[in-house]
């Protein structure tokens, strides 16, 4: 066999590898010989079958499991004999012509392939401890808790029926309706008694608006717009007609915050209601806070570390972003000039993003491989029983596919790996704490989700 690099440039390798005709005979025949004691044919007994015969039933099938066994073993070797750090599965081209090919499976010819590599780049890692960090913290004050208390109570109201007055913002009305569009019934268009609280938001924009002023027994036809990104597909961006009658009316009461309503949601009374609020807060706060951090050392270590990134590698993930970006527009029923920008300019925009995601990728995971940071199974187990109680009801079912589906299993154990890496360089980092306002702490940063 003979390897011969030909092609060094950047991250990309690629080497020549040709087989002899004879070598592959050879490793063709011996796994021909193998078969002998597998095969059951009429006429022969078992482990008897000439290998001629053998060759004429099974010879092309087994010179095909041949090269392919031999071009995996071949490239682990050049991988191994290079010390090489692979960006991505290697690219095998192997001779196209039929008539090549054909050459290759009658004997006639040796076995030559190409084989294209793309390499991880050499990572020199910054000093963390000349990293900056502070970190936003907030505690909880008794008006947090208050304006907690007071959402849920709202939210726990009871309601009363309104017999004088007509509907308003605020009041619960039990309607039923039948919508069509074009005349048409449609699917899911159709209820029968069902609540609407006027001001929630909760149905189709326009849908609660017209029912302000309406009064018990009323029927009235509601004219909306369905929006461009509704979920069902079918009926985004249609105008439908809603055939409603109002069946009642209630007008929301007060609910009073004390012993009996903490009671009322499961807790003893109203200071342990206060205290798992507060306590709830208290981790709502810290993980903004670890997000903000997050991003701050993700900057950091981005604008520290400068080498060239698999071009591939790249292009997937663009390609990844750029899929997502697109069906949010399609979704929205907007156009890249709808968000004052040009889809060229956002391509080189989320281009950058891919760029930054991939650099941070790879410092991310030479730092845990120098740190010799592990994932335990027991922290994965963890985490695909968290998964899983994300959706209730159907815990079995998530708990067989992760067990099933190694893939998505890594992709569970993929945040596990960054957040304890992360968790590493904030220890070597300094970082210093810095009261904020809970508003402060909470606003969005732009373009978080690039980090």
């Amino acid at each position: 066999m003979q390897v011969t690099a030909t092609l060094s440039e950047g991250l990309k390798r690629e080497f020549r590898v040709v087989v002899p005709v004879t070598d592959l005979a050879a490793r063709a025949d011996a796994r021909l010989n193998d078969l002998k004691g597998q095969v059951n044919l009429n006429g022969f007994r078992p482990g008897k079958v000439p290998v001629a015969h053998l060759k004429r039933l099974y010879g092309k099938s087994v010179l095909a499991e041949t090269i392919e066994t031999l071009v995996g073993e071949t490239n682990q070797k050049i991988v191994a004999d290079n010390g090489f750090k692979l960006a991505m599965e290697p690219s095998v081209k192997l001779p196209e012509e039929q008539s090549a090919a054909q050459a290759v499976f009658d004997g006639k010819a040796d076995l030559d392939y190409t084989v294209a590599f793309e390499v991880l780049p050499t990572i020199t890692l910054a000093d963390f401890k000349g990293i900056k960090v502070e970190k936003p913290v907030v505690e909880p004050t008794d008006a947090d808790v208050q304006d907690m208390l007071d959402t849920m109570a709202k939210q726990n109201r009871p309601f009363e029926p309104k017999t004088k007055g007509k509907a308003e913002a605020g009041d619960r009305l039990t309607v039923s309706f039948v919508g069509t569009i074009d005349g048409e019934k449609f699917d899911g268009g159709t209820a029968e008694d069902i609540q609407v609280e006027l001001g929630s938001n909760s149905f189709i924009p326009g849908f609660e608006d017209q029912l302000v002023g309406t009064k018990a027994g009323e029927e009235k036809v509601i004219k909306v717009k369905f929006p461009a990104n509704y979920m069902a597909q079918q009926l985004a961006g249609k105008d439908a007609e809603f055939a409603t009658t109002v069946k009642s009316i209630e007008k929301p009461g007060e609910r009073k915050i004390d012993d009996e309503f903490a009671k009322m949601v499961g807790f003893d009374d109203l200071e342990k209601l206060k205290g798992a609020i507060r306590d709830k807060l208290k981790e709502e706060y810290a993980s903004a806070s670890r997000r903000k951090v997050k991003r701050v050392l993700l900057d950091a270590l981005d604008e520290k570390h400068a080498f060239e990134l698999p071009p591939t590698l790249v292009e997937q993930e663009f390609q990844s972003v750029w899929r997502q970006v697109t069906q949010d527009l399609e979704a929205r029923g907007k156009s890249f000039a709808d968000e004052d920008t040009t889809e060229e300019k956002a391509r080189e925009e989320y281009r950058k993003i891919a760029e930054r995601r991939v650099r941070l990728g790879l410092v991310l995971a030479e730092i845990g491989d120098k740190a010799q940071i592990k994932i335990s199974d027991e922290e994965v187990t963890r985490a695909v029983v968290e998964r899983a109680r994300q959706f209730p009801g159907q815990e079995q079912q998530v708990w067989d596919y992760y067990r099933k589906t190694p893939e998505a299993l890594a992709q569970l154990r993929a945040p596990i790996f960054e957040e304890k890496v992360v968790d590493y360089i904030l220890e070597l980092a300094d970082v210093t704490e810095k009261a904020v306002s809970k508003d402060d702490l909470l606003k969005d940063n732009e373009d978080e989700s690039a980090a």
